[in-house]
């Protein structure tokens, strides 16, 4: 696996430098992956994954562990100046894989590049199934910054005493809705997990599913942004009432 990763990771520099060697390599070295998985840099490939929607976090962690050990530009610090560079963008890029792939929206984003040749279509318009809760965020979130806000102007001591319990109620009404993000939340990953049995399941024999299965990924991928977005923006909230 290090020989793999060394190789593609030096794939990519010369393919970017346009050597006609490197053009002539890609196939062979990495396992059928096209010109343009390899210039996108395929997550995937560099933890030796299949493409899939789903990845155990655990799993894909314990391998980011022991790549990272194993690329670590510590390990090379009395080799030459290329190879201490060639070790610290192998590790930089190793770090932004994981990353990507242990997040649900990225790694989904990722996919769908991979198989599609371009990026997803960033789509602005809430589903209606979402509506309510985007309302309650925006209004919860609201309300703390009001009082953050009102809470910032106060210089008395004993006012700053008198607003420790609306202080209190407005970080419950955080975290109760923090919850119920999270039982939304995983309930799209219950669903990502259909879709990715199915994917499994199906391979790539049939176009028309692959294709199904795509489009549905890009739906998941949009509910994940949402989440995330809004679990940030309650989160940010949580920690600036925490002062």
């Amino acid at each position: 696996m290090r020989r793999k990763f060394q190789r593609l990771t030096r794939l990519r520099s010369e393919l970017r430098r346009g050597k006609p060697s490197a053009r002539r390599a890609v196939a062979p070295s990495v396992g059928g992956s096209n010109l343009r998985a390899v210039l996108m840099n395929d997550c995937f490939a560099l933890f030796d994954e299949r493409r899939r929607p789903w990845i155990d976090p655990d799993l894909l962690k314990q391998k980011f562990l022991a790549r990272s050990a194993e690329f670590h530009p510590d390990r090379v610090h009395s080799a030459s100046t290329q190879e201490r560079r060639a070790a610290q963008e192998g590790y930089t890029e190793l770090n932004t894989a994981y990353n990507c792939l242990r997040d649900p929206k990225e790694r989904l984003a990722h996919l769908l590049e991979l198989e599609r040749g371009a990026k997803p279509t960033q789509v602005q318009d809430i589903p209606s199934g979402l509506m309510s809760l985007s309302l309650e965020v925006g209004q919860i979130c609201r309300e703390a910054d009001a009082f953050l806000a009102e809470k910032a102007k106060v210089t008395s001591p004993l006012l700053k005493v008198r607003m420790f319990q609306r202080n209190q109620d407005c970080t419950d009404k955080l975290l109760e809705l923090q919850k119920a993000l999270g039982a939304r939340y995983e309930a799209v990953i219950a669903q990502l997990k259909t879709v990715d049995a199915d994917w499994e399941a199906s391979g790539t024999r049939d176009s028309s599913i692959r294709a199904a299965n795509l489009d549905r990924l890009e739906e998941l991928a949009q509910l994940f942004s949402y989440f995330k977005r809004w679990r940030q923006q309650i989160q940010e909230r949580i920690v600036q009432l925490s002062f």
